[in-house]
């Protein structure tokens, strides 16, 4: 099934409940490929261990992202 789906001035788009609906999960791998983006349903107890989150707006600062700078600061303060 394919549908048109228009991203928000947030850059933000929402998949079809239809579609969510299909999947035991509210988690999912996004990924750039050759000119186009594949979302795939991810289990997250399939990356435990793999995957740390370092920021996530929601959590962590009200909902606003924050600059690209100050990202790298805090991934050079893990190493």
């Amino acid at each position: 099934m394919e549908k048109v789906v228009k991203a928000t001035s947030k850059g933000q788009i929402t998949l079809p409940a239809k579609w969510r609906k299909n999947f035991d999960t509210d988690h999912y791998l996004v990924k750039q490929n050759k000119g186009e983006l594949l979302i795939k349903p991810l289990e997250i107890d399939e990356v435990s261990g793999e995957w740390e989150v370092i920021f996530n707006a929601e959590r962590d600062n009200d909902g606003k992202g924050i600059p690209a700078k100050e990202l790298a600061h805090i991934l050079k303060k893990m190493n």
